[in-house]
């Protein structure tokens, strides 16, 4: 495998594209211009089940503006349907509250949205199950989870081992529905050319997985569909998949004659059309020996997913691979509802997996007596315990014991409510992360030399990770020139092709082909190019890389202070450690920790879209009711890692970022309130009320 010789890798140069963003000339999907575009509102289902008697238009119609209003009678007809959460308006079913129904064109956003309130709708409703509950007798188990996983893994008799383990514990822990909730909302411009092709301006984490999923929607060949996508506000991997609201918007633009398109998407709107993560109910049930050694791990997770399409998120893979076992299993059971459909969310699995695991091995060494951070090292694995292929690398001991010494941990007493100032009760906690280092196929890079300058382009996405500068670095290293000398082209289904920014693989995966482009570009052309000379180069898979189990870790520390009158809980500190391979840019890379570690702070204290049974809604769908971290909710974080270069995963030595801060974080503060307070609480968010009785 070839290695990258490091000049500006490792270095810190600011974002490449944070000029432009602070001067407001940073396009993003609404803000690219267009010649007299025309402006699309959805219609929505108002009721949960059913089935559509009725549309009345007629209102709409005669306002003044309105070019047309899209419905299920005047919509194209798509040409497949394997994906039904995309194929809409072609009956009159209704499936979730919220499903589109149509849209209203017209000269403004104002205008629009006014015609669509007059839009008036029949139905024939239905008794419709919206409410999540473990206890169902109509769960089932799907075909696989997530990513491929096997649903149900089983090594050894659990339940025997449990029966005979000198300690156990056996808990149920619940996570609730989360939203993605993006800075910029999602957003589509769509126009037809004369050539019947089509341009879409979308805000997106992959425009090649659009431009895939919609173009055999419409019966268009890839080359006739081009998305554009320079610069996103965020994603969280709600935008890793295409919505229904992209095919609504090409439908609409069908009715113009030509004419672009714009259609956002409300705050309100996202909560039920651009996915969230499922909530959760998961029994771990643990078995050890009185020194600490495990011999039996059990998961079983309970989730729910839509009946209009299965995500089956992957909640108990990381139980597979964590700790040595003699004994495992793991399970995972859907239960199906009339909600709209889940999807991606940061560590899609691993957070709330983790969440659960992390809490029952904190149990566990209270159980025992037992250090936590001793209890993990303890269970250390030599090899994966599920694949039985060694870790390419595996820096979780050194993450946790340069954790421990950076936070203060051999001061702390280990008996809950020991530690008191005043009326704050101050606890710390720990809990551990992982999160797989995959690298994706079927990246292609283009490296081209323009006068003295090479421009390198790829269909790469910046969703605020810092691809622009990152992948810039990477391309200067790779053919032995100055950052300065680089013009990268990202962001663009015509470039070639770059996988989805998901799964932290992005920047392994674009790097990987930058690399292999740079290596052919300069085998054909040496060391003196001439201008024009040109190369595109796909990355090649490595078969070796199949003989490891690939893995970042990370550990995080936590310390709460909760009032002892009122039962507010403060978070003032945390420090987290990870292994996550070669780090291309310290700043950007500090980034994606703090951010992904504060929105574990949000699941564990503020974070939950609360559903009104009655109407099957989210009732707190705008970032007024839904609660997430504000700057006085967050105190220091103190990141840092562990040098670790594992050549193992990719030319680079790297490995993915964006999603490892989150794992984890959750269960850490949960341990922490657990010793602060001596009071256990096993679902997130934390609320007041979980602790007031007791304290």
């Amino acid at each position: 495998m070839t290695t990258v010789r490091a000049h500006s890798i490792g270095t810190s140069p600011t974002r490449v594209d944070g000029p432009a963003k602070l001067r407001g000339r940073a396009p993003y999907a609404m803000e690219h211009p267009q010649r007299d575009p025309l402006h699309a509102f959805a219609i929505q289902a108002t009721i949960a089940r059913g089935r559509v008697r009725d549309i009345d238009s007629v209102a709409a119609e005669r306002m003044d503006g309105v070019v047309a209003v899209l419905t299920r009678h005047n919509a194209p007809r798509l040409a497949v349907d394997d994906d039904k959460e995309l194929f809409i308006l072609q009956d009159d079913e209704v499936a979730f509250r919220g499903q589109l129904l149509g849209a209203v064109i017209a000269t403004s956003p104002e205008v629009a949205r006014e015609a669509a309130a007059l839009v008036r709708v029949t139905y024939d409703e239905r008794p419709a199950e919206v409410t999540f509950s473990p206890d169902r007798d109509d769960l089932y188990a799907p075909e696989d989870v997530s990513g491929g996983f096997a649903t149900d893994t089983s090594i050894g008799d659990v339940d025997a081992a449990l029966a005979i383990a000198p300690v156990s514990i056996d808990h149920t822990y619940s996570t609730a529905m989360v939203h993605n909730n993006p800075m910029e909302p999602h957003a589509t411009i769509a126009q037809w050319t004369a050539e019947d092709a089509l341009v879409l301006f979308d805000s997106t984490q992959g425009p090649h997985v659009v431009r895939s999923a919609i173009g055999p929607l419409f019966g268009l060949e890839p080359e006739q569909v081009r998305v554009i996508a320079p610069y996103v506000g965020g994603g969280f991997g709600s935008k890793g998949e295409p919505h229904a609201n992209i095919v609504l918007a090409v439908m609409a633009a069908t009715l113009t004659d030509g004419r672009p398109v714009k259609l956002p998407l409300t705050r309100q709107q996202m909560f039920t059309l651009t996915g969230y993560r499922t909530p959760t109910s998961q029994r771990v049930r643990l078995g050890a020996h009185r020194d600490g050694t495990l011999t039996a791990i059990a998961h079983d997770v309970i989730e729910q997913v839509s009946t209009v399409k299965e995500f089956a998120e992957q909640t108990a893979i990381s139980s597979r691979m964590m700790y040595s076992a003699t004994n495992r299993s793991t399970t995972h059971r859907l239960a199906t509802l009339d909600v709209p459909v889940s999807s991606w969310m940061r560590a899609p699995g691993h957070c709330p997996g983790m969440y659960a695991g992390e809490t029952a091995i904190d149990e566990l060494a209270v159980a025992l007596g037992m250090d936590p951070i001793a209890l993990r090292i303890h269970n250390e694995p030599e090899v994966d315990p599920e694949s039985g292929r060694p870790f390419s690398s595996r820096g979780l001991v050194e993450c946790l014991r340069t954790g421990a010494a950076r936070f203060g941990w051999s001061q702390r007493d280990p008996t809950p409510r020991s530690r008191r100032e005043g009326r704050w009760l101050i606890g710390s906690g720990v809990a551990a992360a992982t999160y797989p280092a995959d690298v994706s196929p079927g990246n292609s890079a283009r490296v081209r030399r323009v006068g003295d300058r090479y421009e390198v382009a790829i269909d790469a996405m910046d969703i605020g990770t810092g691809t622009w500068t990152t992948l810039g670095q990477i391309a200067a290293d790779a053919l032995g020139v100055g950052q300065d000398r680089i013009d990268l082209r990202i962001g663009d289904s015509g470039l070639p092709a770059g996988t989805v920014a998901g799964g932290s693989s992005g920047m392994a995966s674009w790097g990987s082909a930058v690399v292999a482009a740079a290596n052919g570009f300069r085998d054909r052309f040496g060391s003196t190019p001439a201008d024009g000379d040109e190369i595109t180069v796909e990355a090649p898979e490595d078969p070796e890389r199949d003989n490891f189990s690939t893995h970042a870790f990370g550990a995080h520390f936590v310390e709460v202070r909760v009032d002892a009158d009122t039962a507010e809980i403060r978070v003032p500190r945390v420090v987290s450690v990870f292994a996550a391979g070669r780090i291309i840019n310290p700043r950007t890379a500090r980034s994606q920790f703090v951010g992904g570690i504060t929105m574990g702070l949000g699941m564990a204290l503020h974070e939950q879209g609360v559903v009104d049974p009655r109407v099957g809604q989210v009732v707190n769908h705008d970032l007024a009711g839904y609660h997430i971290p504000v700057n006085a909710d967050i105190g220091e974080i103190d990141v840092s890692w562990i040098e670790e270069h594992d050549p193992h995963v990719n030319p680079l030595g790297s490995k993915g970022i964006g999603e490892i801060g989150i794992v984890g974080s959750a269960a850490a503060v949960g341990n922490a309130i657990h010793h602060a307070t001596g009071v256990r609480v096993r679902h997130v968010p934390v609320h007041l009320e979980d602790l007031l009785g007791a304290l």
